[in-house]
């Protein structure tokens, strides 16, 4: 076969350029191109982490932020409820105060009224004792004729409407 027989004028020929364009490969790729890509992750990893510690910083300092907030907001409370409770108290006794003093214009004005209607009512009595002494002796006078003391008419009706 002649192709067979050529092998042998031509094998070393396609030896040479093989292992020419395996080593342009080698050098342009491997010497060239990959050790560029490998610093290229190399920088892409440097990154990350750093983004990622950046990160965990800035998580550590939002939380650190955040518990100093809360602290605030409740001491900010309690001075909150502290001043409405001393609010409370002082509009308790303030409303206590007014209280107390119409309780006693209150209960002064009883008490006067007490006295006018007691005075009203030993003012009534002594009339109802008056008008019912000028009607018994009126009508006594009338009936049987006789003329009676005023006194001791008087003294009679007192006597019958104290014991009924």
């Amino acid at each position: 076969m002649p192709q067979i027989e050529q092998l042998a004028a031509t094998y070393s020929s396609q030896i040479f350029w093989v292992l020419i364009f395996f080593g342009f490969i080698f050098f342009v790729i491997g010497r060239g191109m990959v050790p560029k890509i490998m610093d290229t992750v190399a920088q892409r990893d440097k990154q990350i982490a750093d983004d990622l510690l950046a990160a965990e910083r800035a998580r550590k300092q939002a939380d650190a932020e955040e518990e100093s907030w809360r602290v605030r907001e409740n001491a900010n409370r309690a001075q909150a409820q502290t001043l409405i409770a001393e609010a409370r108290a002082k509009a308790a006794s303030e409303t206590e105060q007014r209280l107390a003093a119409a309780q006693g214009s209150i209960d002064g004005k009883i008490a006067d009224a007490e006295a006018a209607i007691a005075a009203a009512r030993q003012a009534a009595g002594a009339e109802i004792e008056t008008v019912a002494a000028d009607a018994a002796r009126d009508i006594i006078g009338r009936v049987a004729g006789l003329s009676l003391d005023e006194g001791l008419v008087r003294a009679a009706v007192k006597e019958n409407l104290v014991h009924g």
